[in-house]
């Protein structure tokens, strides 16, 4: 088994490995586990094949979460590994951490976290543990430190990232009052002002999604 038959067959169940690290022997939530590995959509992409699938179809709630446990779950029983989601708590698996530990995301000037790829855009469906040790490759350099104009520090409408943190209930209480707004239609405005967010492939519709996810459910 190799980091590349992983990152193949998760391509072709249209999911992207976004990231993997070695876990210490005493981690608290990996110990026994060689490697991590998280995952979150293939892009572009993804919401082509994702409106195709029953639970899409189906109109029942969470359609993303309750596609993301059953293909991660099979990803792990064809890897003997073992799954793991960021929803389903409390208590919630530290996925936040897990990120910044994998090197290939980094806490933004706006504190959410950005990706290499994905930028502010990064969304992971699930991460998988594995016993063995595999060889991950390098991370890519962290895009937030080249980035000299920072759209992202004055693109939301309710400076929600003004005081260094984000201010949840600002966000919450604009997306209630503008629901035909473009954060509602288009995602994030300062996720879409991210310029690695640009390149990244995701559909409006998508965002959409996660953002009354969001407004209905809370963060």
């Amino acid at each position: 088994m190799t980091y590349a038959l992983i990152e193949k067959a998760a391509r072709a169940k249209h999911l992207e490995i976004l990231g993997g690290f070695h876990p210490a022997p005493d981690d608290e939530h990996l110990s026994g586990f060689g490697t991590l590995l998280m995952f979150g959509p293939r892009e572009p992409g993804f919401w082509e094949a994702f409106t195709a699938q029953s639970e899409y179809l189906d109109g029942t709630p969470n359609p993303v979460d309750r596609w993301s446990s059953r293909v991660i779950t099979s990803l792990a029983v064809a890897f003997n590994a073992h799954p793991l989601f960021p929803y389903g708590g409390p208590p919630y698996q530290p996925f936040y951490q897990w990120a910044l530990r994998t090197g290939r995301c980094h806490p933004s000037p706006i504190s959410l976290l950005a990706h290499d790829t994905a930028g502010l855009f990064v969304s992971f469906r699930g991460a998988l543990a594995f016993q063995q040790t595999l060889d991950l490759p390098a991370p890519l350099p962290n895009p937030c430190t080249t980035c000299t104009a920072q759209p992202c520090r004055t693109s939301c409408p309710v400076d929600a990232f003004s005081g260094g943190a984000y201010d949840v209930d600002a966000c919450r209480a604009y997306l209630t009052q503008n629901r035909q707004g473009s954060c509602m239609s288009q995602g994030c405005a300062a996720r879409r002002a991210c310029p690695v967010s640009q390149g990244y492939g995701r559909v409006e519709a998508q965002s959409a999604l996660h953002m009354q996810a969001f407004l209905t459910n809370g963060p």
